[in-house]
């Protein structure tokens, strides 16, 4: 599971396991979980994040998506 980004309590991170999908990363802090597809940056799903808390976590995606898009294809050689 290599994680490629930490941002204040969010933990960016993609599994190793997941080649066959679009481009994506999943976000953790403490017990909840999203995962947002990153060609358009869009919200795949919600596990416990609030409103709010999703946009501030959807800028963040967007904000860095060149670098967690050369992370997922230079980890899968896509």
């Amino acid at each position: 599971m290599p994680i490629v980004l930490r941002i204040g309590p969010y933990r960016f991170y993609f599994y190793s396991h997941e080649p066959n999908e679009p481009p994506h990363i999943h976000v953790d802090r403490d017990n909840q979980s999203c995962k947002f597809w990153l060609n358009p940056v869009a919200l795949a799903r919600n596990l416990g994040f609030t409103a709010k808390e999703l946009r501030a976590i959807e800028a963040i995606t967007i904000e860095n998506k060149k670098k967690l898009l050369e992370a997922w294809h230079e980890y899968f050689r896509n």
